[in-house]
């Protein structure tokens, strides 16, 4: 179960990452703004999905 929940959090983290645009090199442009409401909002639910499915998950496997 652990095994599954941290490859859950590794892949909700990447997710995150890829879609913040990670920690590239900026060649030294100007920071960019932070990321627009929508897009917060947008991130939250994917967390909340994952959390979800990784809830359903676990009790499934509790189940067999």
């Amino acid at each position: 179960m652990r095994a599954g929940r941290a490859a859950l959090t590794l892949t909700v983290a990447a997710l995150l990452l890829t879609a913040c645009g990670g920690s590239g090199d900026t060649g030294g442009s100007p920071a960019s703004p932070g990321p627009v409401s929508s897009d917060v909002a947008h991130l939250q639910k994917l967390v909340d999905d994952a959390e979800s499915a990784a809830s359903s998950a676990e009790s499934a496997m509790a189940d067999d």
